[in-house]
């Protein structure tokens, strides 16, 4: 085979595995965000709940809203201070 056609061939290849790699990541990505997800609907409920008046369905939500938010922030953020060092 000329080498033109398997220059383009190791491109392709190397192309298609880094977009399974970015598909499966992200896969795994959302399969932990509802594990987390229902980690902490339970820790609102569980323990959150009880201290809130019977109708606190809203408060609860804003709760829970602002755990997910503080989490997501925090892992990012951290996330973005590795990427850093490691591209140093």
């Amino acid at each position: 085979m000329p080498k033109k056609i398997l220059d383009k061939s190791k491109k392709f290849r190397a192309q298609l595995v880094t977009q399974m790699l970015t598909l499966a990541t992200a896969g795994f990505g959302l399969v932990a965000a509802l594990a987390w997800n229902n980690l902490i609907q339970e820790f609102v409920s569980t323990y959150v709940k009880r201290w809130l008046p019977a109708d606190g369905k809203l408060i609860s939500l804003a709760i829970y809203a602002l755990i997910v938010t503080a989490l997501a922030v925090i892992v990012t953020y951290q996330l973005s201070k590795l990427k850093d060092k490691i591209e140093e």
